[in-house]
C-alpha cells in the first residue's frame, strides 16, 4: 500500500527527493516557503532556484506554504531543510502536531544551538519516539538525482521494517536502495563527513594537490571511526560481516556507502557545496563572504562547532576536526591550519 508523504523544504535534496517519488507515482505534499515559488512550479514545473533542471510532475503535487496541512494530509513527514533552520520552520507547531506521524530526516547537521540531532529534537519538542523516526542519507547529490544518474540512497531507523517499506518507495532504475539500523552513528557520519568535505575544499583552495588530498580524506576517515565508535556505532572495522551466510548479502560496515562513500564522493565532487565553501576560505574569503557568494548552506560550518563542542565531553582524538574548527570559528589562517594538519597525517 502506498504511503502518502510530505516534504517540509525548498531546496535541492527537497526537490530531488520530490522528483524521485513523483517519478514512481506518488502523490506529495509539498510545503514550501514561497508563493512565488508555488506559483513558478505549477507553470513552469521546475523549481526556480533549486535544482532547476529536475522536471517535476505537478499534477502529483500538493504546493501549499501551510506546513500543518502538509501533516495533516501526509503519512511521513520528511525535513529537508538545512539543520539551521528547523527550529525557525516548526516554530508553528503544537507539541502534539506530529503525534501519529513517522518523521523521515533528509537533514545532514546538528541543531546548532541545542548541540544535537534532530531525532533529540523531536522527541525533546514534539514527544517523537525514536522508533518513528528515520533518516535518508548518501552518499546521493541532488545534481545527479536530476541527471537521473545512477545513486543509491540509505534509510535507517531502529524499525528495519518500516525502513524497508519506506525505502520500496524510492527504489526506481536510477535509485538503489539500502536499509540500515544504525540511525545514530549514520547521522553523526553525515555530520562529520560534511567538516572533512569542508576541509578538502580548504586544502585546495590552498593548492595542495590530488596526493595529499588523498591521505587527507584517508586521515579524516579513520578519525571518523574513532569518533563513532567512541560514540558507540558498531559495525566500524572494515572487512569483517557478521552472522552473514551469503557474501552478497552482507552486513553493512564502515566501508558501506552511508560511511566511507558519503564521506568520499563530498570531499571529492565538484557538485558538493562544503568542498565549495572551503575552497573559498582556502582562497582567502572571509567566512562571511564566502557565505554570500555560495547563497546556499554549507552544513560543515556550523557542524564543525558543534561536534567541537560534543567532543569536549566525548574526548575523541579529532585533531583535524579540530583543526577545521579553528580555521573556521577562531581565526586560524588556513595555511597555518595545514600546516598542524601536515604533521598528524600518517
Amino acid at each position: 500500500m502506498a504511503i502518502k508523504f510530505g516534504v517540509a523544504g525548498s531546496g535541492s535534496w527537497a526537490t530531488a527527493l520530490v522528483k524521485i517519488l513523483t517519478d514512481n507515482g506518488h502523490k506529495v505534499n509539498w510545503c514550501l516557503r514561497s508563493e512565488t515559488a508555488i506559483g513558478f512550479i505549477k507553470q513552469r514545473h521546475h523549481n526556480p532556484k533549486h535544482l532547476t533542471s529536475a522536471v517535476l510532475n505537478t499534477r502529483s503535487l500538493y504546493l501549499t506554504t501551510d506546513l500543518p496541512a502538509v501533516i495533516e494530509r501526509s503519512e511521513v513527514l520528511i525535513l529537508a531543510m538545512p539543520s539551521a533552520y528547523v527550529a525557525e520552520s516548526l516554530q508553528e507547531l503544537g507539541p502534539g502536531a506530529l503525534k501519529g506521524k513517522k518523521i523521515l530526516s533528509a537533514i545532514k547537521g546538528i541543531l546548532p544551538g541545542e548541540n544535537i540531532l534532530l531525532n533529540e529534537y523531536l522527541e525533546r519538542y514534539f514527544d517523537v519516539s525514536l522508533k518513528d523516526y528515520f533518516a535518508v542519507l548518501g552518499p546521493c547529490h541532488a545534481e545527479e538525482v536530476a541527471a537521473e544518474k545512477l545513486s543509491y540512497l540509505t534509510f535507517s531507523g531502529v524499525d528495519e521494517l518500516m525502513s524497508a517499506k519506506i525505502a520500496g518507495h524510492f527504489k526506481s532504475p536510477f535509485i538503489n536502495t539500502v536499509v540500515n539500523t544504525d540511525i545514530l552513528g549514520v547521522q553523526y557520519a553525515a555530520v562529520l563527513k560534511n567538516i572533512y568535505a569542508l576541509g578538502a575544499g580548504i586544502a585546495h583552495g590552498l593548492d595542495y594537490g590530488d596526493n595529499f588530498q588523498s591521505v587527507y580524506i584517508a586521515n579524516s576517515a579513520d578519525e571518523m571511526a574513532g569518533f563513532l565508535r567512541k560514540f558507540g556505532a558498531e559495525h566500524i572495522v572494515v572487512g569483517e560481516h557478521t552472522d552473514v551466510d551469503d557474501p552478497e548479502k552482507k552486513y553493512a560496515n564502515y566501508s558501506a556507502s552511508v560511511y566511507l562513500g558519503d564521506l568520499l564522493v563530498t570531499c571529492y565532487s565538484l557538485h558538493s557545496r562544503n568542498r565549495t565553501f572551503g575552497n573559498m576560505i582556502g582562497k582567502g574569503y572571509s567566512v562571511q563572504a564566502a557565505q554570500l557568494e555560495l547563497r546556499m548552506v554549507a552544513e560543515g560550518y556550523n557542524a564543525a562547532k558543534c561536534i567541537y563542542n560534543t567532543n569536549r565531553s566525548l574526548k575523541a582524538e579529532m585533531p583535524i576536526a579540530e583543526t577545521i574548527y579553528n580555521i573556521l570559528w577562531e581565526g586560524l589562517p588556513p595555511a597555518k591550519g595545514f600546516e598542524k594538519i601536515e604533521g598528524f597525517l600518517i
